[in-house]
C-alpha cells in the first residue's frame, strides 16, 4: 500500500504593535485604527458568495451514515446564500465496496465521503480517480484552518480529499468524580498509576475500564496504540519491516506489550469488571454513565454517541455529572495525541454541477463551519482550534512533538492489525510477550 504524504501548510502570522504617539500624530493613528477595525469587521462577515446566488441546481452528497443531521444543518446555512440550490445527503449501503460502482454510474454524487486508506488499493481506485484536486488554489478552500498533519496528499502531490471530522483514541473521564474524591486527571503514566491506586483505596474496583471481550478497539488497543506509534515514529527501518510483516519486526512491539502488562500489574484495570461491557460503543457509554467509573477508554466515535445516550441512562438522569475526553498517558513524558482523519470529503471532478459543488466546499472548509458541524456531530474537529469544545480541549494542550499521525508515520493497516492482535492476546493472557513477538506477521483480522 502506498502511503499518503503530509502536505506542509504554511500560514502567515500577523503581529500587531501598538504604541503611544505624540498629540500631533493622534489623527493619523486613529485613521489607521479605523482601517484596522474595518478589516476585522470584514473578516467577521465570513463566507461571501462567488457565484450568481439565483442559480438553481441539485447537489448530492453520498456517504455511509444512516443520517447526517450535522451536515444537513450546513445545507440549511448554505441555502441562506443560495436559496435555490437543493442539497441532499444519500446513504449508500455497503459504502466502502459500493462507492466505486456508484461513481462510475449515471447517478454519481457531486460530493462523496472518501478515506485515505483507500489510496493505493486497486479495489478503491475509482474513489481516488474521480476526486478533484482540492489543493488547487483557484478553488479557494481555506486549507490553512485544518491541522496540517491530517491533510494528506497523494504521491504526485494532489489532494483528493479533505477531512471534515477527525478521530483519536483516549478515555472518557468523570470529572465530577475526580472533583468529589479530590483527585486530578492524570497527564503522565506515574500520575495515572497514583490516581488508580487512590481510587482503588476508595473502593473503585477498576479505575480504568473499557471493552475487552473482542480485539476490535479493545481497551488494550485504545490505551497502547498512541504509545506504540511514538516508539516507531522516527524509525523508518522499523516501519518498513512492520509493513512488510517481517517476523523480526515483532521486536518493535515488545515495549508496547511490556507496557500493557505493566498497566495491568499496576492495578489500573480489572478485566473481570470490564467483562460485563458487551460492545465497544453503546455498552461502553452506558456503563460509563452509571457514574462509578473514573476513566473509560474509547475513541472519538464513542464520544460522538454520548450526548444522545444521556437520556437513555436512568443513572445519568438521576445523577448527571461532568465528563470530558482526554489522552491516555502511557508515558512518564506525557500522553501522545494520535491525530487521525475520521471522515473526508471529495468532489467528483465529473460532477454536472462542479462549480456549485466547489462553492459549497469553499463554504464548508472554514474553522467556523467545520467546528460547528463537529460540535453538532460530537466528533473532533479537524481544525487547529480545539479549545471551542471542552470535550476535546485536553488534546490541544498536547505539545506538537507528541502529536502523531499514523499515515504520516507510514504504518499500514496490515501492520496495525498485527499490533492489535498481539496486544489483545498478551493483555488477556492468551499469549506471553515472547510468544506474541515471535508470532508477528501471522495474526489475521
Amino acid at each position: 500500500m502506498t502511503v499518503m504524504h503530509k502536505k506542509i501548510v504554511k500560514k502567515a502570522v500577523m503581529k500587531k504593535a501598538l504604541s503611544m504617539v505624540l498629540a500631533a500624530l493622534m489623527i493619523p493613528g486613529l485613521g489607521a485604527c479605523g482601517s484596522e477595525k474595518k478589516k476585522e469587521e470584514e473578516n467577521k462577515e465570513g463566507f461571501k458568495p462567488s457565484l450568481d446566488t439565483s442559480i438553481s441546481c441539485n447537489i448530492n452528497v453520498a456517504g455511509g451514515y444512516d443520517n447526517f443531521e450535522a451536515l444537513e444543518a450546513e445545507f440549511d446555512r448554505f441555502n441562506e446564500y443560495y436559496p435555490k440550490v437543493k442539497l441532499t445527503f444519500t446513504k449508500i449501503d455497503d459504502y466502502n465496496n459500493m462507492i466505486g460502482t456508484v461513481l462510475d454510474g449515471n447517478d454519481a454524487p457531486d460530493i462523496y465521503v472518501n478515506y485515505s486508506w483507500m489510496y493505493g488499493r486497486d479495489q478503491y481506485k475509482s474513489s481516488i480517480d474521480h476526486a478533484e484536486d482540492l489543493s488547487d488554489p483557484a478553488l479557494g478552500l481555506d486549507l490553512d484552518c485544518i491541522r496540517s498533519n491530517i491533510i494528506l496528499n497523494t504521491d504526485d502531490g494532489k489532494l483528493p480529499m479533505v477531512p471534515v471530522f477527525a478521530n483519536t483514541y483516549g478515555m472518557l473521564v468523570n470529572n465530577s468524580l475526580f472533583e468529589k474524591e479530590g483527585l486530578s486527571v492524570p497527564t503522565t503514566y506515574k500520575e495515572l498509576v497514583d490516581v488508580c491506586d487512590a481510587f482503588r483505596k476508595k473502593g473503585y474496583k477498576s479505575p480504568l475500564m473499557g471493552f475487552s471481550n473482542e480485539e476490535t478497539t479493545s481497551i488494550f488497543t485504545l490505551a497502547i496504540y498512541p504509545y506504540f506509534c511514538g516508539t516507531v515514529a522516527k524509525d523508518t527501518e522499523a516501519v518498513k519491516k512492520l509493513n512488510a510483516l517481517d517476523p523480526s519486526a515483532g521486536e518493535y512491539l515488545r515495549p508496547s506489550l511490556e507496557k500493557i502488562v505493566q498497566l495491568k500489574n499496576d492495578g489500573c484495570m480489572d478485566l473481570e469488571a470490564c467483562a460485563g461491557i458487551e460492545n465497544n460503543y453503546d455498552a461502553v457509554i452506558l456503563r460509563f454513565f452509571e457514574g462509578d467509573v473514573p476513566m473509560m477508554t474509547g475513541s472519538g466515535d464513542t464520544v460522538s454517541g454520548t450526548e444522545k445516550r444521556e437520556s437513555r441512562s436512568e443513572a445519568f438522569i438521576a445523577a448527571p455529572f461532568k465528563y470530558s475526553f482526554v489522552p491516555v498517558p502511557m508515558s512518564d513524558d506525557g500522553a501522545n495525541f494520535l491525530d487521525m482523519p475520521n471522515l473526508q470529503f471529495s468532489v467528483n471532478k465529473d460532477s454536472k454541477n462542479l462549480e456549485m459543488s466547489n462553492e459549497f466546499m469553499r463554504f464548508l472548509i472554514t474553522s467556523e463551519e467545520l467546528n460547528r458541524m463537529a460540535q453538532k456531530k460530537g466528533l473532533m474537529s479537524p481544525t487547529k482550534d480545539l479549545s471551542f469544545n471542552s470535550m476535546y480541549a485536553a488534546f490541544e494542550a498536547v505539545p506538537e512533538s507528541r502529536i502523531l499521525s499514523p499515515e504520516e508515520i507510514g504504518l499500514t493497516d496490515d501492520a496495525v492489525i498485527q499490533l492489535r492482535q498481539a496486544v489483545y492476546k498478551v493483555g488477556t493472557g492468551a499469549m506471553t510477550i515472547d510468544e506474541a513477538v515471535a508470532a508477528y506477521g501471522t495474526f489475521t483480522q
